[in-house]
């Protein structure tokens, strides 16, 4: 179908801590971890305030994304994520045939935006650089040790 968009925006915390393993030719690094999106609202019955979790799996194929991820992204790092969903079919253990969703970021058509911007101002003296796949901003490049640029990184942020 022509004209048609698989398309994935997702802002939530990662799950777990991200796993990196090399794909079967061996020549290629592949990043997977889950996030969780939530949503927060008042039941109008009860007066409660409620809370439902999602947890989506991604896979990062992007070799840039798979530095970022492997350097910055830890189990409860905040993302902000662009991708496209896909659905693979396997079979388990058993021999049954199963099927999973998730969300890929591949070298062409994914981002990543990390937005708890003081995890990484814990990490090592990398630098954050701007564009896809890297730890995003408006302006040029950034040096982690320099607390006034994290200050203008932290004032593009739009929430």
């Amino acid at each position: 179908m022509s004209g048609s968009v698989n398309k994935v925006i997702l802002v939530g915390n990662v799950g777990n801590q991200p796993e990196v393993r090399h794909s079967q030719h061996g020549n290629t690094e592949i990043a997977t971890f889950s996030i969780a999106t939530s949503e927060k609202w008042k039941d109008k019955a009860s007066g409660e305030q409620k809370e439902k979790t999602d947890w989506h799996k991604v896979t990062v194929f992007a070799p840039g994304l798979v530095t970022i991820i492997k350097n910055y992204v830890k189990k409860g790092s905040k993302l902000y994520i662009e991708g496209k969903l896909q659905t693979r079919e396997y079979i388990d253990q058993n021999g049954n045939k199963r099927y999973t969703t998730e969300v890929i970021l591949s070298q062409y058509n994914g981002t990543l935006t990390i937005l708890d911007i003081k995890s990484v101002n814990n990490s090592s003296n990398n630098k954050i650089h701007q564009g896809t796949g890297d730890i995003t901003s408006k302006s040029s490049h950034h040096d982690i040790g320099d607390t006034d640029s994290l200050e203008s990184i932290e004032d593009d942020i739009p929430f």
